[in-house]
């Protein structure tokens, strides 16, 4: 039996894409006045379920019910309009317009003329935003604010269209320890008020720091539902991964031993860089066969720098030398010719969704294999190769790229620069958004390519992923270096504290 107390309940819920089964009997219930915690690998069945739930997949097996009736929506505004909102890991405020008209989006008050009413727009928003303890000037462009205030203000945008059932899908990546504890604070707030959310997060401390209960998924089954004061984070870990990957788990639990590579020659070396306020007087050094880890909070300046070093943003002050030789590397072509390969932290900005595997993985060489024409079969075929390597899922090389998990499409990522290696691998966040199998995935892989050699840069804002990375790890704080951690144990507070 289902829970009776529950405000959204789902049964022998099966969806399946292609004749492949991405959830199989699942069963899951949200209580009204609970914060649910969602975990699982990616590809694991969550997202389809709580697309379900938001009404962008309309046709599946099982039967969903909320507030004690019968439900099927048939669109994301059928699902809005019966109180069930999402806020999604990539924003969707709008960076040009105003605090208060992002909270009123599409709900914006007319006059008799049939004009925006302004003024009672932003006082709708300063009442509004005031009941949930923000305090922002609703006339404040949203994109001045920091991230973290702009994830409340969308949360006060689904608050404000009537949401009782709200979804976070990955609501802390980006956020500082500061930020996650408002945010923390704002929903244990919510909560008291009778509202629900199901809380998406490979973060297993946020997890357990701000859930009442949480439901692993595996495979497309829920595998295991528990309240989160009865279980720790190595039961969540053996649920969702299995036991064997103690090297992964020590990155969650306690001390890495780093141990750099000082015999090694010296692939990538800066001397002074700086960018107006993004960053100042970099000087580091990167050997052949290493991996160096850039740590920070968001906003620190490791990513600036990432994407100065591929010359996306190129440096107003300082020198690069790329095995002792300087270069200026005025754009990402020079970088390419450099011997530089770079994945940024967002995928959107290097993928196609709506093209094959293959397409995405060969782009960046097409120089290499073609002259005058396309050469498909030839594309496929190294495809194919590093599909296998990586372990991407569905392996069929002709599968359109937005059909995989986001752990699968980091690692199509990755495959773009495995088939010329290149001298430098510079990866901005490579495991944000993935769950821990995926990101165990990520490390094999990332020491396969130490191993051949290859100096490699890994910039996050995730203590767990450059301590699972790094040989070396260099601590930013405001735009600057403010310590390094070399041949030594070091451990997530450490870090945290450092930063």
């Amino acid at each position: 039996m289902m829970r009776e107390a529950a405000l959204l309940e789902l049964r022998d819920v099966a969806k399946t894409f292609g004749g492949v089964t991405a959830l199989r009997d699942v069963d899951f219930s949200l209580k009204a006045g609970e914060i649910h915690g969602l975990v699982g690998e990616n590809g694991a069945g969550k997202s389809t379920l709580m697309k379900i739930i938001a009404g962008v997949h309309a046709e599946y097996q099982g039967r969903m019910r909320l507030a004690g009736r019968d439900v099927r929506f048939r669109s994301a505004r059928e699902a809005r309009d019966q109180g069930i909102g999402m806020v999604h890991q990539e924003l969707s405020i709008v960076p040009e317009l105003s605090v208060a008209e992002n909270v009123l989006l599409g709900m914006q008050p007319l006059n008799r003329l049939g004009f925006v009413d302004w003024a009672r727009m932003r006082r709708i928003a300063r009442e509004h935003l005031a009941s949930l303890g923000l305090d922002v000037d609703p006339r404040t462009p949203i994109s001045a604010l920091p991230l973290g205030m702009q994830q409340m203000i969308e949360i006060a945008r689904v608050l404000f269209s009537g949401a009782r059932a709200i979804i976070l899908d990955e609501p802390t990546s980006a956020l500082s320890p500061p930020e996650i504890a408002r945010l923390f604070a704002l929903l244990r707030k919510l909560r008291t008020e009778g509202l629900s959310f199901i809380f998406i997060s490979h973060f297993l401390d946020d997890i357990l720091a701000i859930c009442d209960v949480v439901t692993v998924f595996r495979n497309g089954r829920k595998v295991a539902e528990a309240p989160t004061a009865a279980i720790d984070k190595a039961w969540l870990i053996e649920r969702m991964i299995g036991s064997g990957h103690q090297e992964l788990e020590e990155s969650y639990l306690g001390e890495i031993a780093l141990q750099s590579r000082a015999d090694a020659p010296i692939v990538l070396e800066t001397a002074g860089l700086g960018l107006g306020t993004l960053f100042q007087d970099i000087s580091l050094r990167v050997r052949a066969g290493e991996v160096l880890g850039l740590y920070g909070f968001m906003g620190a300046g490791q990513l600036d720098l990432a994407r100065a070093l591929f010359g996306k943003i190129p440096p107003e002050r300082g020198e690069i030398r790329i095995d002792g030789h300087p270069v200026r590397l005025r754009n990402t072509a020079a970088a390419r010719r450099a011997g530089l390969a770079f994945v940024p932290e967002s995928r959107r900005s290097m993928l196609f969704s709506l093209e094959p595997l293959y397409k995405n993985i060969s782009i960046s060489i097409l120089d290499r294999i073609s002259s005058l024409w396309l050469r498909p079969q030839r594309e496929r075929d190294i495809a194919r190769r590093h599909i296998a390597e990586l372990q991407i899922r569905p392996q069929h090389p002709d599968r359109p790229l937005g059909t995989l998990s986001g752990g699968n499409q980091q690692k199509v990522a990755l495959a773009k620069w495995l088939t010329f290696l290149p001298k430098v691998l510079l990866l901005s966040e490579p495991t944000r958004g993935m769950d821990v199998g995926a990101k165990e995935d990520v490390v094999r892989i990332v020491r396969g390519l130490r191993a051949a050699g290859i100096g490699i840069v890994v910039a996050s804002t995730e203590p767990e992923t450059v301590l699972s990375l790094a040989d070396r790890i260099v601590v930013m704080r405001k735009g600057r270096i403010t310590c390094e951690f070399a041949n030594e144990a070091v451990s997530k507070d450490r870090l945290l504290a450092a930063a």
